[in-house]
Parts: structure tokens; sequence; C-alpha cells
């Protein structure tokens, strides 16, 4: 149990921490401490029956504030005037604009860079293509050099021609037909045969 009521102290402790960061902050409101039934609770409103601890209130530049920053100028301006708090509104409405300014600057700046960080994107992707290109003619380059040399390579080669069919066949033994009659030799001799004288002056061989 002890410890159960040490947790909720804690949890109470908690919202009362960031109930006061939030008046700080500007939201114009008041910080009450009630106790209900033994529990102790901390809220925006003031106690039930009237009981209770006001912790922290809400002072004049907190409430312009609050009417500034939801863009109520009217009503911020109407409560300084109720209030005879003329300079405090100006003074106020001043840092509010300065804040105003310096949120537009900031939103412009976010996007400039936003915008700066595109076109960067745009140009690497640019550049990536570009270099991806290059880098396809570059092979495309280097194999049609490649395939220049060896071409040239093959130029360079002694041409061989296959012989002709009759290449490496017996061939015929020359022969020169104009020597190959022996040379005449000497006319052969005369024969003579005796001839007979026959009657009626024929002769007969």
């Amino acid at each position: 149990m002890a410890l159960t009521m040490k947790a909720t102290l804690t949890i109470k402790l908690c919202v009362a921490a960031l109930l006061l960061a939030a008046a700080q902050a500007g939201m114009a409101q008041n910080i009450y401490k009630c106790t209900q039934g033994g529990q102790l609770e901390y809220t925006d409103h003031p106690c039930p029956g009237g009981k209770g601890e006001l912790i922290h209130q809400a002072d004049d530049s907190e409430v312009i504030d609050h009417y500034l920053n939801l863009g109520q100028v009217d009503i911020a301006k109407r409560y300084a005037d109720a209030h005879h708090l003329d300079a405090l509104y100006k003074d106020r409405l001043d840092a509010y604009q300065q804040k105003m300014d310096d949120k537009a600057q900031q939103q412009a700046d976010e996007a400039a860079d936003a915008q700066q960080q595109a076109e960067d994107a745009r140009q690497q992707a640019i550049a990536d293509q570009t270099a991806n290109t290059n880098r396809l003619l570059q092979a495309q380059n280097d194999a049609l050099r490649q395939q220049n040399a060896e071409y040239a390579d093959q130029l360079s080669q002694p041409t061989y021609y296959a012989p002709p069919a009759y290449w490496g066949a017996v061939a015929p033994p020359y022969r020169d037909h104009d020597h190959d009659h022996k040379p005449p030799g000497p006319p052969p001799k005369p024969v003579f045969h005796p001839c007979t004288s026959l009657a009626g002056g024929r002769v007969q061989c």
C-alpha cells in the first residue's frame, strides 16, 4: 500500500510539474492543489467548495501571450485595455511578432533546405546516370578495340592456301619427244639382183 501511495504521489507531482511548465510557457492558467477524499490532486480550476491552494496564478503577461498565441489579437488588446496594460501589451505583441517572424524564417529556411536537397538529389541522379552511360560507352569502346586488335593480329599472320589436288602426286617421267628418236644411221647398201634376159627382149630380175 505504501508503495502504491508513493507511486501515486510521484505521478501527481509530475502532473503538477507539467501544469506549471505549461503555465510558464504562456498557457495562461492557474494551478490549484486540492485534496479530495484524502487524495492530493493538481488541477487548473479551483478546488470544490473553494478549498485548496492556488500554487500558480497566471499573470497578465501569460494571459496576453495566451491570446496572442491563439491568434486572438483583438481579445488580447481588449484585456490589456481593460487592465491598463498598454505598455505590457506592446511589449508582448512585439515579442509575439518577433516569434512569428522567427518561425516564418525557420520555415523558409527549412523549405529552402528541402529544395536544395531535392536539387542536390536531382544533380546526383544526373551525375550517376552520366557516369553509368560513360561506363557503358567505355565498355563498348574497349570491346571494339579488342576486336580490332584481334582482327589486326589475324591480318599480320601469313596467309596459308591449300595446295592443289595434284600437289604431292607422282608426276610422270619427263620425256623429250624431240629426242625420243635416234639419229638416222647411214643408208642401207643397195642390193643388186642379177637379171635374166628372156626371149623377145624381156628382162627378168
